[in-house]
């Protein structure tokens, strides 16, 4: 089984590198690291609404490089800061995944910085 991983230059906050892939793939497996609203090394200013946009368009960015789609994500996993933007949040995910619905968990935790949502995914396809 070959692994293979993707964004291992990626910066953080003052342009730290992270210490982890931004992806990893293996046997037709594609899992991508939680995404939190980051633009330029920083979160971006704003409510849930246009953190869960920036969070979940980040997630898609990778998927994409990687050569998967939203129709491959089996699951996602998603944190929510403030367990009141649950609605809002739904309503900016539907927009991305209402046509193909994964599997899905969203819990309440305490995030990092100013982030209110971070997602994740794992994705499939047959190789």
């Amino acid at each position: 089984m070959t692994i293979k991983r993707y964004g291992c230059d990626a910066r953080g906050a003052a342009g730290k590198q992270l210490p982890f892939a931004s992806a990893t793939e293996a046997d037709g497996w594609l899992y991508v690291s939680g995404q939190v609203a980051m633009e330029n090394g920083e979160v971006i200013n704003g409510g849930i609404i246009d953190q869960s946009h920036k969070a979940i368009q980040n997630m898609l960015k990778i998927l994409r490089e990687a050569d998967y789609d939203v129709q491959d994500i089996v699951r996602i996993g998603v944190w929510l800061d403030d367990a009141r933007d649950f609605w809002s949040f739904n309503g900016v995910f539907t927009e991305y995944f209402g046509e193909f619905p994964a599997a899905r968990a969203c819990v309440q935790s305490s995030l990092m910085v100013d982030a209110k949502v971070e997602i994740d995914c794992v994705a499939y396809q047959q190789k």
